[in-house]
């Protein structure tokens, strides 16, 4: 059996342990010693990027905020699906997993992160949210921490609660979408994106590809136009 082996560690702005990992060709990263994330299971990271194909796909200029960077995968998906005038920013909370991206990394997706169309912040999501209203993007896709119900991070639970989603709504070009990860089916979460005045559809999503059952769901928040 071929070892675990540790290849950085940081720690979160509230002091938790982050680490990363490689073992047998795959990458993972760890909080508190519980994985978050794993380059062998990405089906749902890659998914929640393929849900904002129909607003970028063309060949329109338009804006796409992804709010954490985690492996790359969602960046990915929506690079491999974007037209050439799509800005796409990427807010990455925890400088360590950008610099891990462009070195560990590297092979994986990690120089993605020198296309064009690509400016990576280091910046909480929240923040860039708030500043959004006057430049408003045309796609918000959120895979921050474990969803509505924060693991990694306490703070991170205000971009959920109802404050944070009516800033995820001004931040909505109107006939915008966001689309949300969540490692579990949250009716009141769903209820806070509907009272906030967006369409909204759960979305089943699978660990992997060929997995018979459905694991997680993104939540598609479309804004009227």
């Amino acid at each position: 059996m071929k070892p675990q082996l540790k290849l950085a560690e940081a720690l979160t702005p509230d002091g938790k342990l982050l680490t990363l990992h490689a073992h047998d060709g795959h990458y993972s990263l760890r909080v508190e010693h519980k994985e978050l994330m794993n380059s062998a299971t990405t089906a749902s990271e890659m998914q929640l990027g393929q849900l904002a194909a129909p607003r970028i796909a063309g060949p329109a200029a338009t804006r796409v905020l992804i709010g954490g960077l985690g492996l790359g995968f969602t960046l990915q998906s929506v690079l491999a699906v974007a037209g050439p005038k799509v800005a796409v920013c990427v807010a990455e909370l925890i400088p360590e997993v950008i610099a891990w991206n462009r070195t560990h990394l590297a092979g994986l997706n990690g120089a993605l992160l020198d296309d064009p169309r690509v400016t990576v912040l280091t910046a909480n999501v929240c923040a860039v949210l708030g500043q959004a209203a006057t430049a408003p993007y045309d796609v918000i896709l959120l895979d921050i921490d474990n969803g509505p119900r924060a693991m990694v991070q306490a703070g991170n639970a205000k971009l959920y609660d109802r404050r944070g989603i009516e800033r995820i709504a001004a931040a909505l070009k109107p006939g915008g979408r966001a689309a949300i990860w969540s490692a579990k089916t949250d009716s009141a979460f769903s209820d806070r994106l509907i009272a906030a005045g967006l369409t909204v559809e759960a979305v089943p999503a699978k660990l992997y590809t060929t997995a018979k059952y459905n694991t997680y769901t993104i939540y598609v928040a479309d804004k009227s136009a």
